[in-house]
């Protein structure tokens, strides 16, 4: 399999798992509803867990553009996979997002809010202040791309990485996701709202591209930080 289709894999079943409790905890009439955000953090963190332990041996396991492009711009990585990496990414976040949207098909109706079904989808600010946003997901990003250089350069159990990760990115949830709902991950955003703007979700509001570029660029720049911080203080 090529880094390509397990890129694809990997994120879309990130994207299931990660948005499916997205769509639980805010959809109408599911069993979790209203499960709150601890429960959608520690969700999210497991889903990246099982997304890197598909895939990790196929293609490293990126399942994020600001991953991929991090580690190119701090010479981890080459530049020329870059594409077929994020593309993979970008058609697994897509698909990931188009079936949460065929799972949770008869609770979409029964949801009135439309920036609920949003949710499901996309992030979106606590408070719309496009600094403070920017801060959040770069500094949110900062702290993925330092700890996974920091992890990296430590010796786990065979097959204890992934869950390293989880974990990480479950104290990322907890401790700076709840101002912009941690993207982290230009795909993970972006894919999934470009879904939402193209499936045929009754009731539907606007897919809210005037914010979509802060889960997208924030991310990658904050990723390329941390990764270079990390090689300039430790090598």
């Amino acid at each position: 399999m090529n880094s390509f289709f397990a890129e694809l894999i990997g994120t879309a079943l990130l994207i299931l798992l990660g948005n499916g409790v997205v769509a639980g905890v805010v959809l109408r009439g599911t069993k979790s509803e209203n499960g709150g955000w601890i429960v959608i953090a520690f969700a999210w963190a497991l889903a990246v867990t099982f997304g890197v332990y598909a895939v990790g041996r196929l293609s490293g396991a990126h399942l994020n553009p600001a991953v991929t492009i991090a580690l190119a711009a701090g010479g981890q990585f080459d530049w020329m996979l870059v594409p077929q990496y994020v593309g993979g990414q970008m058609a697994g976040a897509f698909l990931g997002a188009c079936l949460v949207y065929l799972h949770y098909l008869p609770h979409w109706g029964r949801t009135e809010d439309p920036a609920a079904k949003l949710a499901v989808f996309a992030t979106g600010p606590a408070i719309r202040h496009t600094t403070g946003n920017l801060i959040s997901e770069f500094l949110g990003t900062f702290v993925l791309l330092f700890g996974l250089s920091v992890i990296g350069a430590n010796n786990f159990a065979e097959g204890l990485n992934p869950m390293v990760v989880g974990a990480l990115v479950l104290a990322i949830g907890l401790s700076l996701g709840g101002t912009t709902g941690y993207a982290i991950n230009p795909a993970r955003d972006l894919g999934p709202r470009l879904a939402h703007a193209l499936l045929p979700i009754p009731g539907k509001g606007p897919s809210d591209w005037a914010y979509a570029w802060i889960p997208v660029l924030a991310p990658i720049a904050g990723g390329i930080a941390g990764v270079l911080l990390h090689q300039t203080l430790f090598k």
